[in-house]
């Protein structure tokens, strides 16, 4: 049983669903009803339940929370599975140690502090990426990877070029993503992306080097709102593959960006010393992001980038490095799924036994 709480925790598990249903597995999926996530499981024909509706507040969170542990409790006593999943998920630990059943959890975010005490104590396994800075004690296992890798790998994504036509682009035009989010999740709390001034700003400069699309969670005033483009979004991987670049203040989309090859600029709150890892990462050893907390800087490095010839060429051979240092994701969740917990036990004793995961 696996609860998806955001639109990314679709493309992180779809593979694996499919992979398991195709071994015989039965899969039942619970969706939280945040932004495009139930669209998402439409798109890809994947059946769900409904459980839980997002709110406005720290007060609306906390009741949502109680909810759907409530109803995620009633749905799994009356599938029976053997094992949990979610990312980061309370409901999914909290419902797993009541029913006596098995939890696996995913988590990429060192952040986020809050949901991490009233989720991990009840939680059998957490997967983390390799680089993930903290230390959650015996029962974290560490894999080397990004939960964008389980999706956008090349075994599991190839970018269609028909979906540019919607938007009357082709191959060779420059166009530049921006990403404005909603910035309502727990772990943004205290956090902060782009201002309206700033988004301005970056439209007037970066579209005199290329069209500007804008995909933005919150409404737009109506001088931005005609940039804003209307794609499905299954669709939102092969738009991002083809732009000249990612400028926003996202964090799921920049990591996307980065796997895909294209390249991202991202100006949020999170930047600093104590920022995620993987981002890091992604800046400091594969060059293919840049992190800033001040907006002004952020625009300058956008304009540099768009004056550099061979941009996206060069940020495709970034890309190939870092698919050689990294494992198939989707390949290693489900053989961790399937043989749990001998899984555990072989990731403890061996942690290199995930090497034969690596894409060759």
């Amino acid at each position: 049983m696996i609860d998806m709480g955001h639109p990314a925790h679709v493309h992180l598990f779809k593979n694996v669903i499919w992979g398991l249903t195709k071994k015989g597995h039965h899969v039942l999926v619970t969706a939280r009803n945040k932004e495009v996530t139930i669209d998402l499981l439409k798109a890809y024909k994947i059946e769900y339940i409904s459980v839980g509706e997002i709110g406005n507040s720290k007060v609306d969170l906390m009741r949502e929370w109680i909810n759907r542990d409530y109803e995620i409790l009633k749905i799994a006593s009356k599938f029976n599975p053997d094992i949990l999943m979610g990312m980061s998920n309370p409901c999914v630990a909290h419902v797993s140690w009541i029913l006596r059943k098995k939890a696996i959890l995913l988590d990429d975010s060192e952040i986020t502090t809050f949901s991490h005490k009233i989720t991990y104590p009840f939680a059998n396994v957490i997967c983390t990426p390799s680089l993930y800075k903290k230390d959650l004690g015996k029962r974290q296992v560490r894999y080397d990877g990004y939960h964008e890798l389980a999706y956008l790998n090349p075994k599991y994504f190839t970018p269609d070029p028909s979906v540019l036509e919607h938007f009357g682009l082709k191959e060779s035009d420059k166009y530049v993503i921006l990403r404005f989010v909603s910035w309502g999740a727990n772990h943004d709390v205290g956090n902060k992306g782009l201002s309206l001034e700033d988004k301005r700003k970056a439209v007037h400069e970066i579209e005199k080097h290329g069209r500007v699309l804008i995909t933005s969670e919150k409404p737009l005033p109506d001088d931005l709102e005609k940039y804003r483009i209307s794609a499905s979004p299954e669709k939102m991987h092969d738009l991002l593959f083809y732009a000249q670049m990612l400028f926003g203040d996202s964090q799921t989309m920049t990591t996307e960006a980065a796997v895909l090859g294209t390249p991202a600029i991202r100006c949020n709150s999170f930047v600093g010393e104590n920022d995620m890892s993987n981002f890091k990462e992604l800046e400091n050893k594969y060059g293919l992001i840049f992190n800033y907390n001040d907006p002004e800087k952020a625009l300058e490095k956008a304009v540099e980038l768009l004056h550099k010839p061979g941009l996206k060429e060069e940020w495709i051979g970034k890309r190939e490095q870092l698919f050689k240092d990294k494992i198939e994701v989707t390949g290693f969740i489900k053989w961790f799924v399937e043989n749990y917990p001998d899984s555990f036990s072989i990731m403890k004793e061996n942690p290199d036994f995930q090497l034969q995961f690596k894409v060759v």
